[in-house]
């Protein structure tokens, strides 16, 4: 098992890719703390994870706010001792227009959520692997649309590259502490919100579908096998990089 005896934190963990790596987590070996703004969604992620023998908590967390962020973390040590790895994975997508016509508020909420989430995330967790001493492993949900542009995405686009400069920056400031930063770039994946996307605006599903050379939607699993490389030592000498799951999607 890549991950025995690690505790690992899953934020955006009640479903789709969050869901999805939180079982992978524990498949191999970690210890998880499902975390969830919707705490149903979390508590029911983790009895899953219990009924398939591991040992799990799950937390109702705003990832915009420090304190909760902070209390978040503090629970997973309270409860499992130590955090070793975190997969910043909670995000937002509300933005379906061309950029004349987003809202302020809209710009806003990605950015609480998208940005500056990630970063209260990001900034509670190094403070406990530090405190540690014994390093520890950062993986971050990014997107495509943190590599490419997102037309009618670009406040998503924007916040989602503003993900993996903060992977970078962060991979190169703590790699020599021991805590490795990456991200993962989901292409189009078969979830609940791409789900959600689709039921909004059906004329989009042609090029959904056809957006991948491999020919079909991802799958959540298969980011979630991403994040479980990343998140292991088999990842040992990657740092501040962005994993690329997209099935071709840019490489055209």
């Amino acid at each position: 098992m890549k991950l025995q005896g690690k505790v690992a934190l899953v934020t955006g963990g009640g479903g789709g890719i969050g869901r999805a790596t939180a079982l992978a987590y524990q498949r191999e070996g970690a210890k998880v703390a499902v975390a969830d703004l919707n705490g149903e969604a979390a508590q029911a992620v983790a009895a899953e994870i219990e009924a398939a023998g591991g040992e799990a908590i799950a937390i109702a967390v705003d990832v915009t706010q420090s304190a909760q962020v902070e209390a978040m973390v503090k629970q997973v040590v309270t409860r499992f001792g130590r955090l070793d790895i975190a997969f910043n994975n909670a995000g937002i997508d509300i933005e379906h227009l061309p950029l004349h016509k987003a809202t302020e508020e809209e710009f806003d909420k990605l950015v609480a959520v998208n940005i500056k989430g990630v970063w209260l995330c990001m900034k509670h967790e190094i403070t406990q692997m530090l405190e540690q001493g014994s390093g520890g492993a950062i993986v971050n949900t990014s997107s495509v649309g943190g590599v490419i542009g997102a037309a009618r995405q670009p406040v998503y686009g924007a916040t989602k590259h503003a993900v993996l400069g903060l992977t970078r920056a962060a991979g190169v400031e703590y790699a020599r502490k021991g805590i490795r930063v990456n991200a993962v770039c989901p292409g189009i994946i078969d979830t609940e919100m791409t789900e959600r996307a689709i039921a909004r605006e059906p004329k989009r599903a042609p090029y959904i579908e056809q957006a991948h050379p491999i020919g079909r939607l991802g799958q959540a699993e298969e980011i979630a096998r991403a994040a479980v490389f990343l998140s292991s030592e088999d990842a040992s000498f990657v740092v501040g990089h962005p994993l690329l799951v997209d099935g071709g999607m840019t490489a055209r």
